[in-house]
């Protein structure tokens, strides 16, 4: 996943509403295929079944679903991420629940290649 550099925490302000991002990995098939691009948003908050763009240990940029609400070990709201192709790529299985803060964008549609480019499933498939 490469293309975004995330939102700074602490509020809107300097932090661009849209940014891009091209898929780079299996970890998300069938929704999302290696060389799909993405529009998304950095000012949207993530709901259940949305696919987010996060940062997850080490570093890594990744698109991931976000399963549901948790808490991390430091006690701080955060997201259990999942991946849609479990047996590729890592996720909260691996890592634990991811800070909020770490959470840097929804993605809003897949805007390429073009006979795909729609808004992207929810985890029901709407």
């Amino acid at each position: 996943m490469s293309g975004s550099d995330g939102a700074v925490p602490g509020g809107t302000r300097g932090i661009p509403p849209w940014g891009f991002a091209k898929v780079s990995g299996d970890s998300m098939r069938p929704t999302l295929r290696p060389g799909d691009r993405l529009l998304l948003s950095y000012r949207r908050s993530p709901e259940v079944g949305d696919l987010v763009v996060a940062r997850l240990p080490g570093g890594v940029v990744a698109t991931k679903r976000a399963a549901e609400r948790r808490t991390t070990e430091l006690g701080e709201p955060g997201w259990w991420l999942l991946s849609d192709n479990p047996a590729q790529g890592s996720d909260s299985r691996h890592y634990g629940p991811i800070a909020e803060t770490e959470v840097l964008a929804v993605v809003v549609r897949r805007i390429w290649p073009w006979v795909r480019a729609r808004a992207v499933p929810d985890s029901t498939g709407a």
